[in-house]
C-alpha cells in the first residue's frame, strides 16, 4: 500500500517537482499551494505532512505544524517543515516538527526525509 503524503508548498514549480518525484518514488501525494488539505486531514489520513514555512494564506507553515502537533487527533502525524531560512532547524524545533528540509535541497535527500518520516522511523535529526 502506498504511503500518503500531504505536500504544501509556496512555489508552484517546486510543488510540481516534489509531487512528481514523490509519485515516481511510489508515494500517494496530495499537493497544494494552500492549507486546504489540512482541513481534510482526517479524510486524507496521510503518513506524513510536508509544509513550507511561507505558504499562502493566513498561517505560516510553522503555525500549521504547531496546530497539528497540539491536536490529539494529529499529534502523532509526522510533520516536515521546508524553508530557505537559515534558522530552519530552530523554527522546526520550536513548532515541534519531526524533521525539516532546507531549500534548495537535493531531490534524493528530500525523498529520504519524506520516506523516513512516512515509515515512522523518525530519529531526532534536529540535535545533530
Amino acid at each position: 500500500m502506498k504511503k500518503k503524503v500531504v505536500l504544501i508548498q509556496d512555489n508552484e514549480d517546486i510543488l510540481e517537482i516534489m509531487d512528481k518525484v514523490l509519485e515516481d518514488e511510489g508515494f500517494d501525494v496530495t499537493s497544494s499551494l494552500n492549507t486546504e488539505p489540512i482541513e481534510e486531514i482526517s479524510e486524507i489520513d496521510p503518513d506524513v505532512v510536508v509544509v513550507d514555512e511561507h505558504i499562502q494564506g493566513d498561517k505560516k507553515g510553522t503555525e500549521v505544524i504547531e496546530d497539528l502537533k497540539t491536536d490529539p487527533d494529529t499529534e502523532e502525524l509526522p510533520a516536515v517543515l521546508t524553508s530557505t531560512s537559515m534558522d530552519l532547524p530552530k523554527k522546526a524545533s520550536q513548532c515541534k516538527a519531526d524533521d525539516y528540509i532546507q531549500k534548495p535541497f537535493d531531490l534524493d535527500h528530500m525523498v529520504d526525509v519524506v520516506r523516513k518520516n512516512a515509515d515512522g522511523s523518525v530519529t531526532d535529526t534536529m540535535d545533530s
